[in-house]
């Protein structure tokens, strides 16, 4: 993934150019006026700080994706983009996520959880979307048509931006002061002709008087893939069978009851990657009025239509043993049966276990509306000094329908059971009838709606020798709201799927904040910032940012950054109500025979903020003597503590094995000689995390054998990352994802007048499997582009990613397929596409 870190000499030759013809870049509002007799910017705002400058160094650093990156290197999604970045860690939801996804797209950096990494849109808050109540962006509501750059802060930020920037910072910025037309399309398929992917885009823009309007609209859909499409995916068996078992023993075809010798191969109704259908439609606007005001607004609608596919609804229920004959609310238990030794427990109950296939696969769908608008009016204040104000407002809305097709209600799969009895425990296929009787769809509704109102200030207060003293000071109101309604079926769990109660509630937060940038000397500059945030919810929370860059010479600058940050809980966590989830577990007494076990989630009203340190220092190195090189090292440190958090489940499992009088028992509600009936997860403010490591970057443009070449190379070592007092670094599991030691992006690009060419390799190192302490491969992927521009109207791209067709690397405890399709490749070589024209 070709990348830019945004410091010193780089950042000077990279990127002033593309931020004199951007307008509110980040912050609330740059003071940029796009006056017809004014051509240049002359301050302008980088993500991580709301003082205006002449130019963009800042001792945070700053990666930069351009929408040239974007399409040459054949990315059709903001995650796909994001999750490429070496920075990134654990296993964000994606395209790739089959279970339980609710066909969302989050980003997760440095693995410290989505909800630790806050989402701007030209620099201002995302509303939260998905399914209801969520608590992170579904990237999949900005269509990869509207970003002119993305900008990655990879900062504790809180300080600036107040909740949910701990671990950093994803800036999307959109495509502002075009001027003409322009259409675009891309595609892209498989080497198995499968899980195609399409975008049609059209932008649209026009010059005023002292002002630019811009309109876009995109359409794109991606096709789904199987796993069992693909010839290295082993059958994923389960013991949930189509012909159903009792007690664990099925009967053959001489009637003869017998232990059950084969599962079921879920892999062959189960995705790789899910289909989704978007419609987006945005806009922006910049406008000068009088009095030197400048108004500037920008709206984006996105539909989302996406499924999910799994295997058919596994149903679990305790049948109760008839003590006569003539009892009809139970089952009659024949010689053979208790020959075979299928027998009552103590509560006089036997287990019935059927996959329903009859009913066909579970299909999860959604189809969601987000909606935001964002305005902002700025002006100078007629001092000597230029004062600039802004006042801003910005409003999303999200709201979602969910169904889940072939779904089972258990109360009526049990009436059904002891009504034909010889129909359910034949093996034979069953009747519609009785498949009409025990399926439903499950419908559920959700959304969530966004309210900030914030006002600035910003300008020079003195000067000092060094240059001059600059600061920013404001205000903010922030109003959130959600709710999440499941199926009547579900809450009263009464479906074979895991009960849920209903979500909703809201909070309100009023922010102060400031920022000050000195010039020590000539060299040394200080950025130092406060926020003050008071919640409806839990009360009050301060943070606080230092940093410092120091031009040690003309090749060489030092920088550092210290800083306190909060993640305040979200609604979810405040106001969710009880919800079942198969997390993949292993019962170590043995009664659990699936790898997914039942595992009841409970949310607390009464949490606290999350509270984090972060530490970042580096150096960045562009040397007078080669031209076009330039060189970062930054040392990165996270530490969060009174994390919200739920309890590792599996630990304290074998907590509980290991001592009948552990504590973990009571905890998770593990009862007498392991039944996990009850068992639960409850979210608490006892996590804690500790994550370090070095980010390495080279860049180098030069020329040579009549070419201009460009090469990108980044690294990222990870030092550590413990989790409540767990070390997890260098570890892949099936639960969370993967915690490389080294992930490593490297891209050449050769190219001269019309047309260049791309290489790019993608490496994760080797890491060791949580499940079995066994080595995972390391992966390195291939990839080839190329651009060519036709005419000044049309320009040609294609390319081929994974071109040596690796597979993915092999996880014990995988979450789908044998491995973890958020880290890993599922789906293998794909070629793809594209074309623009503009008028």
């Amino acid at each position: 993934m070709s990348s830019v870190t945004l410091t010193a000499k780089a950042i000077r030759r990279s990127l002033l150019n593309v931020a004199a013809t951007s307008v509110a870049t980040t912050g609330l509002f740059s003071s940029a006026v796009m006056a017809a007799d004014k051509q240049k910017v002359e301050r302008i705002e980088v993500t991580g700080s709301r003082i205006q400058r002449q130019d963009m160094e800042t001792a945070s650093p700053v990666t930069v994706i351009s929408a040239e990156a974007i399409r040459a290197e054949g990315f059709t999604s903001v995650d796909e983009l994001l999750q490429a970045q070496t920075s990134m860690a654990g296993a964000a939801l994606g395209s790739s996520s089959n279970n339980g996804s609710d066909g969302v797209a989050q980003v997760d950096l440095r693995g410290m959880g989505s909800q630790r990494t806050l989402v701007l849109l030209n620099g201002r808050r995302m509303v939260n979307s998905g399914s209801g109540a969520d608590s992170s962006v579904d990237l999949n509501s900005i269509p990869v048509a509207m970003i002119a750059r993305v900008e990655i802060l990879k900062d504790g930020a809180s300080a600036v931006y107040g909740s949910d920037a701990i671990a950093g910072v994803v800036n999307i910025i959109t495509k502002k002061d075009f001027d003409g037309f322009q259409l675009d399309f891309n595609g892209s398929t498989s080497s198995e002709s499968d899980g195609e992917t399409g975008e049609l885009s059209g932008l649209y823009g026009f010059n005023t008087d002292g002002g630019n309007y811009t309109f876009g609209v995109a359409y794109s859909k991606r096709e789904s893939v199987i796993q069992s499409d693909r010839d290295w995916t082993e059958p994923g068996y389960s013991s949930y069978i189509p012909t159903g078992s009792l007690d664990g023993m099925v009967q053959n075809e001489a009637g003869e009851w017998e232990a059950r010798s084969t599962g079921y191969d879920y892999t062959t109704s189960s995705y790789y990657q899910t289909p989704n259908e978007r419609y987006s439609l945005f806009a922006n606007m910049v406008q000068e009025l009088d009095n030197n005001m400048v108004l500037t607004a920008d709206a984006l609608y996105t539909k989302r239509k996406s499924n999910q596919q799994m295997a058919p609804q596994p149903a679990s229920v305790m049948l109760d043993v008839c003590e006569t004959d003539s009892d009809s609310s139970c089952v009659t238990l024949t010689d053979a049966m208790t020959d075979a030794g299928i027998a009552a427990d103590d509560t006089g109950r036997v287990e019935y276990r059927r996959r329903i296939a009859d009913a066909g696969p579970r299909i999860y769908e959604q189809d969601t509306d987000t909606f935001r608008i964002s305005a902002g009016l700025a002006g100078e204040l007629d001092i000597n000094n230029g004062m600039n104000w802004d006042l801003a407002y910005t409003y999303g809305k999200n709201k979602a329908d969910s169904t889940v097709k072939n779904s089972i209600n258990a109360t009526n799969l049990s009436e059904s059971i002891y009504a034909n009895q010889d129909a359910w425990f034949s093996g034979d296929a069953l009747t519609d009838s009785i498949v009409d009787d025990i399926s439903y769809t499950d419908n559920a509704d959700g959304g969530n709606e966004q309210n900030v109102f914030s006002a600035g200030l910003n300008g020079d207060l003195f000067d000092v020798s060094a240059g001059a003293v600059a600061f920013a000071i404001g205000a903010e109101y922030r109003y959130e709201s959600g709710y999440y309604n499941p199926d009547s079926v579900t809450v009263a769990g009464e479906g074979t799927a895991a009960q849920q109660d209903p979500t909703s509630g809201n909070y309100n937060v009023f922010s102060v904040f400031e920022e000050v940038s000195v010039p020590f000397t000539d060299k040394l500059t200080g950025e130092f910032a406060l926020r003050y945030d008071d919640y409806s919810t839990f009360g009050k929370a301060s943070t606080w940012k230092v940093g410092l860059t120091y031009e040690a010479t003309d090749d060489l600058m030092l920088r550092g950054v210290a800083a306190t940050g909060f993640r305040a809980p979200s609604i979810s966590e405040l106001y969710g109500g009880d919800t079942g989830s198969y997390d993949y577990l292993e019962d170590p007494w043995g009664n659990e025979q699936d790898s997914q076990i039942l595992v009841r989630y409970t949310s607390d009203d009464d949490l606290e903020a999350e509270e984090s340190d972060s530490y970042t220092a580096g150096v960045v190195y562009s040397p007078s003597y080669v031209e076009g090189l330039s060189l970062t090292v930054d040392y990165w440190r996270f530490k969060v503590k009174n994390a919200i958090t739920r309890l590792d489940v599996q630990a304290g499992l074998d907590a509980c094995y290991a001592d009948a009088a552990s504590d973990s028992c009571e905890i998770f509600n593990i009862g007498t000689n392991g039944d996990l009936t009850n068992l639960t997860s409850s979210l608490t403010n006892v996590g804690s995390q500790d994550t370090s490591g070095i980010d390495l970057n080279l860049a180098y443009s030069f020329s040579a054998l009549s070419l201009d070449w460009k090469i990108n190379n980044d690294t990222t070592y990870l030092l550590n990352f413990e989790q409540e007092g767990i070390d997890y670094t260098n570890i892949i599991d099936g639960n969370f994802g993967a915690y490389a030691e080294v992930r490593n992006n490297f891209n050449i690009q050769a190219g001269i007048d019309d047309w260049s060419v791309i290489y790019s390799n993608r490496y994760i190192g080797e890491m060791e499997d949580l499940g079995t302490g066994d080595d995972v491969d390391a992966v390195l992927y291939h990839n080839i582009a190329g651009t060519y521009h036709v005419s000044d109207m049309v320009t040609l791209s294609a390319g081929i990613k994974n071109i040596t067709d690796e597979e993915p690397s092999d996880v014990s405890n995988g979450s789908d397929g044998g491995t973890v399709p958020e880290v890993y490749d599922t789906i293998g070589r794909q070629y793809y596409g594209g074309v623009s024209v503009k008028f």
